[in-house]
């Protein structure tokens, strides 16, 4: 059992409509998470959010290369990327924070994937491995020391967040029920080994008591 305190934050990845069912890249079952992130919000006293927030004609759109579909890849100049739906467009409805949390005490809202041309799922840094969000610095000024990821979706953006959580040296927890997977062509087994082989400890809220 976890007894969140005053070196724990809670973060909550990619809580927007284009994730949730109906949404340009809809993750299945993504509406699940909403519940239990509520509840967990309630016993951390410290909450960041994340947030995709793309120009329109982002490089990561499939949209945006002639010839190509949503989830072929190709080669973008910091390697290979994933090509998605328009999603998350700055001053969209789709880009907004689902009005279902509640989470008044969010400190901090991230915002990322805003350079035209580096996708970003992790919410430190961007996909270019080299651009920062600044939010380990944050987390370090502010003097945590554990992180709990929760999220949309479990495989990019919250296994993202966590193995880079984990790399930065905070002990880093994924809340699985909390969490909902896109899971294509294996990207949930690999986010799960990848976070496994990190030390990325993966509970359920269950395990999360309220102070």
């Amino acid at each position: 059992m976890v007894r969140p305190g005053e070196q724990d934050i809670l973060i909550v990845v990619d809580v927007q409509y284009d994730f949730l069912p109906g949404g340009a890249l809809a993750v299945p079952d993504g509406d699940a998470v909403v519940a239990p992130i509520n509840r967990l919000a309630k016993a951390f006293q410290h909450v960041v959010l994340t947030q995709d927030w793309h120009p329109q004609g982002h490089a990561s759109f499939a949209s945006s290369h002639a010839d190509k579909q949503p989830f072929e890849l190709t080669d973008l100049s910091y390697g290979p990327q994933v090509l998605w739906p328009d999603h998350c467009v700055q001053s969209t409805p789709g880009a907004e924070i689902s009005q279902d949390l509640h989470i008044p005490h969010a400190q901090l809202v991230i915002r990322k994937g805003y350079n035209a041309g580096i996708d970003s799922y992790s919410g430190f840094k961007e996909a270019d491995r080299q651009t920062s969000t600044g939010l380990e610095g944050y987390l370090r000024e502010r003097r945590f020391r554990r992180v709990f990821c929760a999220g949309l979706a479990l495989d990019f953006c919250v296994a993202w967040t966590a193995l880079d959580s984990a790399a930065a040296g905070f002990e880093t927890y994924v809340i699985e029920d909390a969490s909902r997977a896109i899971d294509t062509d294996g990207s949930l087994a690999k986010a799960q080994n990848d976070m496994s082989a990190a030390g990325v400890l993966i509970t359920r809220s269950a395990q999360i008591v309220d102070t």
